[in-house]
């Protein structure tokens, strides 16, 4: 059975700078005051779910990734990157949810996960994780009596306000975001293959196989993280792939998807409304 790579939650401490923005989004006489990446659409359907927006919260983390050597004319994982390129995204995570805990949020919807490398150096990328913290006024839990996952951290998940609200109004309700991360140097190939091959039509077996065996680590990782979480499912999978500044023969597979949970036995799905419009 393939296990989680390792989350460590918490990461460093926050800044400065962010504690004092936190504290200008805590409630006042007048009300809170929010923050968020939600369009309008997104945030009235959170509302009508039954959560309210706290406030936009994001976690950053400059990493510097290291250099693996593999063996030029064989198929392997490059594990060292493979655990870098995880650990960047989780320590983003972890100080995106601990933003989230600053505010009480019962979770973070919307979330991004960006790499930006910059110009420092091509070894040196910056990951970001960025959400909208909300809180259930409303919103029943399920049989728990709460909304924070089995770490007790608040739930997280990409998916759009218009799917939280539909797999919230269908009895489900997020968990947290998994993911799972291979980085892979793909052989080159011999002399006496590319001659073999020129002018044909015909599988290339090798490098088939060393992108499936990537992509299934990577899909293995992100269901173990989800095993981990007692999930019953992982929903909105995205499987991507970066080749960011290592060349054309090593690649990362990246898999990223909702961790998700029952909130009742029954999951009755609304039948759509036809709406027609009136515009010309």
């Amino acid at each position: 059975m393939t296990e989680p790579m390792g989350r460590e939650p918490g990461g460093a401490g926050l800044p400065e700078d962010a504690m004092r923005r936190l504290a200008q989004l805590e409630p006042e006489e007048k009300g809170p005051m929010f923050t968020s990446d939600l369009t309008v659409n997104e945030f009235l359907l959170v509302r009508e779910v039954g959560f309210r927006p706290l406030g936009l919260v994001l976690g950053s983390s400059v990493y510097h990734v290291g250099i693996q050597l593999g063996r030029w004319s064989k198929n392997q994982e490059l594990t060292k990157l493979s655990q870098a390129m995880y650990h960047a995204r989780e320590l983003a995570m972890s100080r995106m949810e601990t933003e989230a805990d600053a505010l009480g949020a019962d979770g973070i919807v919307g979330v991004r996960l960006d790499i930006e490398f910059k110009e420092f150096g091509s070894d040196i990328a910056e990951f970001i994780a960025v959400g909208t913290a909300v809180k259930a006024a409303g919103a029943d839990p399920g049989p728990g009596r709460t909304w924070l996952n089995n770490k007790g951290r608040p739930f997280t998940s990409d998916l759009s306000g218009q799917d939280f609200w539909t797999l919230i109004r269908a009895g489900y309700a997020p968990l947290d975001l998994v993911m799972g991360s291979c980085v892979y140097h793909v052989a080159h190939q011999r002399l006496s293959q590319a001659l073999g091959t020129a002018g044909r039509n015909v599988e290339l077996e090798h490098l088939t196989q060393a992108l499936y065996d990537a992509r299934e680590l990577a899909m293995s990782r992100m269901q173990a993280e989800g095993r981990a979480l007692e999930a019953e499912g992982i929903v909105a999978v995205q499987l991507r792939q970066h080749s960011h500044a290592w060349g054309s023969h090593t690649t990362e597979f990246f898999a990223i998807g909702t961790a998700v949970r029952p909130l009742r036995d029954d999951h009755v799905i609304e039948r759509p409304a036809m709406v027609l419009s009136l515009d010309a």
